[in-house]
């Protein structure tokens, strides 16, 4: 079984840290900006003058993505994929950004599409090998991605709800659950024993 790369581990250690700054640098940046009522996608709207600085947070969380994606080679490549084509639907949603005012179905069709994605790639990486990492097992893969999903389906349920007052706390709650996530797998994966040998022989 293939070991995780360095730079994927370096990438997953990054995520979540530059996620949560990105929307709390851009957020205190602007005046009268709500976390709490508003979406952090709102923060690299058009109107939004904060645009540019959480955008450019967004390009580099798919960035960093990306990495884990191809480098995080203990994965089940199907899941590899899903975190490929996730990290791409980032760059999506960061062309097509959402209007303060109404709605971009651009923009909502690429930000439903990461948010499934990165919830349901730990079932696609799932692998049945006896030496895979315990965290890559069926049994670890099948909780985390219903724990995932269901976090993902109850934040979209209420950004699609005009009268929630906290689609922003539950944006934020999902986001660094995803990206948490992403960082567990790859460091449980990366200092497995049963890998050590073959990531030394690289």
């Amino acid at each position: 079984m293939k070991p995780i790369a360095r730079i994927a581990v370096v990438a997953a250690i990054i995520g979540p840290i530059q996620s949560a700054l990105g929307w709390t640098i851009a957020g205190s940046m602007w005046p009268g900006y709500d976390p709490i009522r508003q979406t952090i996608s709102d923060l690299a709207a058009n109107e939004s003058p904060v645009k540019w600085i959480m955008s450019s947070f967004f390009v580099f969380g798919g960035i960093l993505t990306l990495i884990a994606a191809i480098y995080a080679r203990t994965l089940g490549f199907p899941g590899r994929v899903a975190l490929f084509i996730s990290a791409i639907c980032t760059f999506g949603l960061t062309i097509f950004p959402t209007p303060l005012v109404g709605y971009s179905l651009m923009h909502r069709i690429f930000a439903i599409s990461s948010f499934a994605l990165s919830a349901g790639w730990p079932l696609l990486a799932m692998r049945v090998r006896k030496d895979a990492p315990w965290i890559i097992r069926p049994t670890a893969t099948i909780i985390g991605t219903t724990l995932q999903t269901a976090l993902a389906l109850w934040f979209l349920s209420t950004w699609t709800d005009p009268t929630n007052m906290y689609v922003g706390v539950w944006e934020r709650v999902v986001a660094v659950s995803q990206a948490v996530y992403v960082s567990v797998v790859v460091l449980v994966c990366y200092f497995d024993p049963r890998l050590k040998t073959n990531r030394l022989s690289q």
